[in-house]
């Protein structure tokens, strides 16, 4: 996946479509994305039996397709597509419109 955690995305589908946000977790072998501040879902969770933790209706950040976000380049701040380059026998994510690399 060419997405990795820390990178900042742009939605490009959905009810949260123009936002951006950070990439909390990636969910590889659902092809998913948590981003922090995008697709609030309400949880219904349950009071432990300790007390510690209260019941109650919470929201959580659930997961979204990798299909409905776009990285945004560092160096040009835009929207963009994420291809390789090798360099010294290592290969690094680059911005296809600027070919900065991507950290």
């Amino acid at each position: 996946m060419k997405v990795k955690v820390g990178d900042k995305v742009k939605v490009l589908s959905g009810k949260d479509r123009g936002k951006t946000g950070k990439v909390v977790a990636v969910l590889t072998k659902e092809g998913k994305l948590v981003v922090s501040k995008i697709n609030y879902v309400k949880k219904h969770k349950k009071q432990t039996r300790d007390q510690k933790d209260p019941g109650g209706i919470i929201q959580v950040e659930a997961p979204i397709g990798r299909s409905k976000v776009m990285v945004i380049c560092p160096a040009c701040e835009k929207g963009t597509r994420i291809g390789f380059s090798i360099e010294k026998g290592s290969k690094k994510r680059t911005c296809k419109k600027c070919k900065a690399k991507i950290d």
